[in-house]
């Protein structure tokens, strides 16, 4: 008989850190086009993996010298290779027991709806599509949501639905959501990626985390993202979801802007765009980022992924990561004034204040 233990000890023994079940009913409520109960109708079980991020890959960025290992080992080597390998691993398990096992890794960007604004995406004719698909450029890429996906049938969500994993890490009792936006979890705070899995059977379910809260609301990601993309703690920009009756919130965040300064982190924190880059601006394309504007949106992204994408390589299909100062100050706040990462290393992440290019 298919049990928790079991699916459990399979995840752990196939490389997860952490895994959580939560049951499908803790997702009632959700919009349409991305609760999960919409992609496998039959499934009473939500399984989530957590794979924790080595600090190690963080240090090329803290120290301002590296900067390819926290993307392509982070979010590449996670998202493409490690994850995937255990939901294969544990779907087997759960298949070879006459169950179901809907994988679910990490595919972004690939919604019915932008996960930066919940904008859909158009939904135009066959002619309609074969004529802008014909005339497109690849800066389409940049849309952040499925551009012309139409239900399959009656009743249903256009596809590729694509639910809050963070939201779902929580319901599967794995953290809590931080200020940032960040999932944290008691072991490794916000260092980890998330995958899932569905299934029809029926299991024993964890408890949704109730322990000390695990953002201290510190406001360090506030202070240290260079774009001021996360709103002030005592600010009302907040977004508040009851969760089953948990209370997640969280900032509410410029995501276009958090979406920019990621990959291309700005004047002070991007060492690979020459000075006179910045200093030229030509035709206005880099007015987001100098603070010429404040209106974030998918038009002011494409001026500045058409202005910048020669000064760095994309590999493996990620972004090469220019900022990560959210992640970095949390860490720090968290290993030395007490939260969930106090005494795991020996040494601190930060040893000194956070680099600043002097231009």
């Amino acid at each position: 008989m298919l049990t928790s233990q079991m699916i459990k000890e399979a995840a752990l023994a196939a490389g997860a850190d952490k895994c959580g079940i939560a049951p499908m009913s803790r997702f009632n409520g959700a919009p349409d086009e991305m609760n999960p109960q919409k992609l496998f109708p039959e499934a009473k079980s939500c399984i989530g993996f957590v794979f924790r991020i080595p600090r190690g890959v963080q240090r090329g960025i803290e120290e301002g010298t590296q900067f390819f290992q926290y993307p392509s080992m982070a979010y590449g080597g996670i998202n493409e290779i490690f994850a995937p390998a255990v939901l294969y691993q544990v779907g087997k398990v759960i298949e070879d027991e006459g169950y179901e096992a809907f994988v679910y890794r990490n595919t972004g960007a690939r919604g019915v709806v932008s996960d930066m604004d919940g904008a859909p995406g158009n939904t135009l004719s066959p002619e309609e599509q074969i004529e802008v698909t014909k005339h497109a450029k690849t800066a389409t890429a940049h849309h952040r949501s499925v551009q012309f996906t139409r239900p399959t049938r009656e009743g249903n969500t256009a596809p590729d639905l694509q639910f809050q994993f963070r939201l779902a890490a929580v319901a599967c009792g794995l953290g809590e959501i931080g200020w940032s936006k960040m999932l944290l979890t008691p072991e490794f705070g916000p260092l980890q990626r998330v995958a899932f899995l569905f299934t029809d059977a029926e299991l024993e379910y964890d408890e949704m985390y109730s322990g000390e809260p695990l953002c201290r609301k510190c406001g360090a990601c506030v202070r240290e993202c260079p774009g001021g993309c996360i709103p002030d703690l005592k600010s009302d920009k907040k977004i508040t979801v009851n969760l089953d009756g948990k209370i997640c919130e969280w900032a509410d965040i410029d995501m276009w802007r958090c979406y920019a300064f990621y990959t291309h982190a700005g004047r002070y924190q991007n060492p690979f765009v020459p000075k006179e880059i910045w200093d030229k601006n030509e035709d206005g394309m880099l007015d987001l980022m100098e603070g010429v504007t404040d209106e974030a949106n998918e038009q002011e992204i494409l001026k500045v992924y058409n202005a910048l994408a020669k000064y760095f390589p994309s590999w493996i299909g990620y972004n090469m990561a220019k900022c990560g100062g959210c992640i970095r100050g949390c860490v720090s706040v968290l290993e030395k004034k007490g939260g969930c990462m106090e005494n795991r290393f020996h040494e601190p992440l930060r040893t000194q204040r956070p680099w600043k290019l002097d231009r």
